[in-house]
């Protein structure tokens, strides 16, 4: 009987950590990435239908990561999450966010189609990672110039480890016993940016500031760093809701799902504090 369970974004934020744990729990896996390292590895391409027989062969249960880059990623997706079901899957688990609900932009579209769809399903809405300050694009404006730039003015945010997320899915995808549902998962807390300027402030020794920007200058500053105009967007828009209070609230289903609590932004930094470490030029 197939019990492989399939990473999608296999060597991102959360699906290697994922990786790490299920091999922690002795659980099969498979890492699906563009780029296979090593021998559990297979290549997977969302636009590659030549990729996915081998990624789904004696899979039953399959961690989806939407492509990355992709404003609205249904489309892209429903093909594969079709022929998974005819190969018989019977259970995904899909990252998307706390900010969208089932049905309605970007995720929320793959949300509301797991449900009317697939066999078994389990939707992790995690708020913004902590990650984000210190392996996303947060990292180098806060290890080179002490700064923090978003559009988010005072709105505040419930941050989450990727740590956390990870023990999450690895629950939802190994027990049968996991009710088909969405969860939205946080933090302990709920800080706004400059809560967390301060806090990295304190751990690092040295100032950081939160520079308050408009939705505009944000669509600006992600586009010069690369990302599509729509994309780009997308994401400037969530930081104005979070301006308006979308994202401000904590729940328990961390430590519902895992029997502990969320790791601390404060915890976080302490433990990453070399991250930011400012590089010393010859």
């Amino acid at each position: 009987m197939p019990d492989l369970i399939l990473i999608t974004g296999g060597t991102g934020t959360t699906g290697r950590r994922i990786s790490e744990q299920l091999t922690e729990r002795d659980l099969c896996h498979r890492v699906a990435t563009r780029s296979p390292a090593v021998t559990h590895d297979v290549r997977f391409d969302w636009g590659d239908q030549g990729t996915w027989s081998g990624a789904l062969k004696d899979v039953a249960s399959i961690y989806l990561v939407a492509p990355s880059g992709v404003a609205e990623p249904l489309q892209t997706m429903v093909p594969f999450m079709e022929t998974a079901i005819r190969n018989g899957v019977k259970r995904f688990a899909l990252l998307s966010a706390s900010s969208l609900d089932a049905g309605g932009p970007m995720m929320g579209a793959v949300h509301a189609w797991l449900r009317d769809h697939a066999p078994e399903w389990v939707v992790l809405r995690p708020t913004w990672f902590v990650q984000n300050f210190s392996e996303g694009q947060l990292l180098a404006p806060i290890r080179d110039h002490g700064t923090i730039a978003t559009a988010t003015q005072n709105g505040r945010v419930g941050f989450i480890d990727a740590e956390d997320i990870a023990a999450v899915a690895v629950e939802a995808l190994s027990q049968p016993q996991f009710a088909s549902g969405d969860l939205i998962l946080t933090g302990p807390a709920a800080l706004s940016y400059d809560d967390v300027a301060k806090i990295l402030g304190e751990v690092l020794g040295r100032p950081v500031r939160h520079h308050h920007l408009s939705e505009k200058e944000l669509v600006a500053r992600h586009m010069a760093a690369g990302l599509p105009k729509a994309y780009a967007t997308a994401l400037a828009a969530m930081d104005t809701s979070i301006a308006a209070g979308s994202e401000d609230r904590v729940t328990d289903a961390v430590r519902r799902m895992t029997g502990r609590a969320p790791r601390s932004l404060s915890d976080f930094a302490t433990a990453s504090r070399a991250v930011w470490r400012k590089r010393v030029t010859a």
